[in-house]
């Protein structure tokens, strides 16, 4: 992946060959609706906006869905198993 025109680093593909399914739900979740900065609590250079003023919260869970609905079951299997340590916190 090759960085963009302004520096950033582009989106990772939602695909089993990208890490967006390394993370839980919950964490999807937040990252989507609150943003990065807010999330890690500092500055971090990326592209990606906070959807909060853009999306509800079912338009959030709703976006994820689908993108998890493309993935193979293999890849399903080991993010269920992220969700279910994320819930035993």
């Amino acid at each position: 992946m090759s960085r963009l025109p302004d520096g950033l680093m582009p989106a990772p593909p939602h695909d089993e060959t990208g890490h967006t399914w390394h993370h839980s739900d919950k964490y999807l979740f937040m990252i989507t609706k609150y943003g990065i900065e807010n999330i890690i609590g500092q500055k971090y250079a990326n592209n990606m906006p906070a959807y909060k003023n853009i999306l509800s919260d079912k338009e959030i869970i709703s976006v994820l869905s689908y993108i998890k609905s493309t993935w193979p079951n293999k890849v399903k299997k080991i993010h269920d198993k992220i969700n279910d340590r994320e819930k035993s916190k």
